[in-house]
């Protein structure tokens, strides 16, 4: 057992599910120590078996573990083990403090308050025999589970989530992929103002302080007697100037995708990233109803039936629960994703609507849409290289940012990638707004210029559906 006696450093009693979220966490925590409860260790390898990838992480943590604890005697692992990161670890990765173990039962330590020796309970007595024996030692226990640190708060332990995945401080700070211009941005930004048409685009260099606040493919809008609608294409931060450009007005009844008009400002700039073959990467947030479903799938089928420019659809999401093997159901790996594909059923079902074609007409143009929408699963996705495909992960709020990455970097070349999520509906455990896959490729994604993201509010399901979201 470790003693904390002259040590300045903090030590941190790490829960089980710390490390099933985020195996690097033992080397997250700077310059301070970790402890391993033994029942931590029995549990990841209680986990360890499956294609999850809450297993893929159990046995991640273990391999470090193995590597740090390699060669090491049983002294050299009691006076605890010098974190430094193995090289097959990420580089952002830096060494840290020490990782002790416990080398003792603890059962005695358990307070008559905590009924049953659970796996939870275990680890609290642990942390309390701890602070017992190093009551000017500055412990804390770090775990996902919210009852855990409810329970430790009870019993007088300082606990704490693991912070280190969160992308914000509060999900209102998350970018919005759109920026409203004041009344005077013409008085303020026009005086050294260029413009120009080039292949029927309209297009603006404008010079001010509001340029430093622009992110690339971020749409301006302005109301009033000189309404605006465009989307920042360069940035030169030096010369405080920006290139911007008018965008497409989808709302026009000429102006369709696959038939489909935006029906607001929020969707027609949504419309502008899908249908722009140099913006590789697009996120959509927003609540139910807003469309973001519809409207890739409408761009999608309009850029690979029509021109041609992606071979297939591909549609994905995550299984709930996360990562759980879908071989329980029958037939094929499309026909086991079915159930979870409602979604995409509903919106093709609007998308094949042909008026006039009869019944005869819409099968048709159904069986043509239905087979250039391929769905797969994302427990297969690992090793894959998709070529000119445009791939929708569809509820990507419930991938975490491990995930997020293993998909998005699945993208060959040609290839477009669509996240469409809402952070205020996540059903994975231990995600929350601020930590989801979805809100870091947003965060992460903005300063690049072949990446765009918007965040729709406004619903247009129906007036019944919208009057519901606003005050059920």
């Amino acid at each position: 057992m470790v003693k904390k006696e002259t040590r300045s450093n903090r030590l941190f009693v790490l829960d089980t599910n710390v490390l099933m979220h985020d195996p690097t966490a033992l080397f997250r925590f700077h310059e301070h120590d970790i402890f391993l409860p033994m029942v931590v260790l029995e549990e990841l390898d209680r986990s360890k078996k499956g294609v999850s990838e809450v297993a893929r992480n159990v046995r991640q943590a273990s391999r470090f573990v193995d590597e740090l604890t390699h060669d090491k005697t049983h002294a050299q692992i009691a006076q605890g083990l010098p974190l430094h990161p193995p090289s097959m670890s990420e580089s952002t990765l830096k060494p840290g403090g020490r990782l002790f173990f416990q080398t003792r039962a603890m059962a005695a330590h358990l307070p008559d308050t905590l009924p049953g020796s659970t796996p939870d309970n275990t680890i609290l007595a642990t942390a309390l025999a701890l602070q017992g024996e190093n009551p000017d030692a500055n412990i804390t226990l770090v775990s996902k589970d919210i009852n855990l640190r409810i329970k430790a708060a009870v019993l007088g332990l300082r606990a704490e989530d693991y912070y280190n995945d969160q992308v914000l401080d509060d999900v209102s700070l998350l970018y919005s992929g759109m920026t409203e211009l004041p009344e005077d941005f013409w008085e303020s930004h026009g005086k050294e103002m260029e413009s120009w048409q080039e292949s029927g685009r309209t297009y603006y260099r404008v010079t001010g302080p509001l340029v430093m606040e622009w992110h690339p493919n971020q749409f301006l809008s302005r109301g009033g007697d000189n309404p605006l609608q465009a989307i920042v294409l360069e940035i030169d931060q030096n010369a405080q100037t920006a290139v911007i450009e008018l965008v497409d007005d989808y709302t026009l009844p000429r102006h369709t995708v696959w038939g489909i008009n935006a029906r607001n400002q929020e969707q027609n700039f949504a419309l502008n990233l899908l249908m722009d073959p140099e913006v590789d990467f697009v996120s959509l947030v927003g609540p139910a109803g807003t469309g973001k479903t519809l409207l890739t799938l409408a761009a999608g089928l309009a850029q690979t039936l029509e021109d041609n420019l992606y071979k297939e659809i591909i549609m994905t999401r995550v299984t709930i629960p996360v990562g759980e093997d879908i071989g329980f159901l029958p037939g094929t790996e499309e026909e086991k994703m079915t159930p979870w594909m409602g979604a995409l059923m509903d919106n093709l079902e609007v998308l094949t609507k042909t008026e006039g074609a009869g019944e005869w007409g819409r099968a048709a143009t159904n069986d043509v849409v239905q087979s250039r929408i391929k769905i797969r699963s994302l427990n297969f996705m690992r090793g894959r290289t998709f070529l000119n495909r445009y791939i929708i992960l569809d509820e990507a709020q419930n991938l975490t940012s491990k995930q997020m990455k293993t998909l998005i970097t699945r993208a060959g070349p040609g290839s477009k990638v669509i996240a469409l999520g809402n952070i205020a509906q996540i059903d994975t455990p231990y995600l929350t707004e601020t930590t989801s896959g979805l809100t870091f490729v947003v965060d992460r994604f903005r300063n690049w210029t072949h990446s765009g993201h918007v965040t729709l509010t406004r619903g247009e399901r129906s007036r019944l559906a919208d009057y519901a979201s606003r005050n059920l």
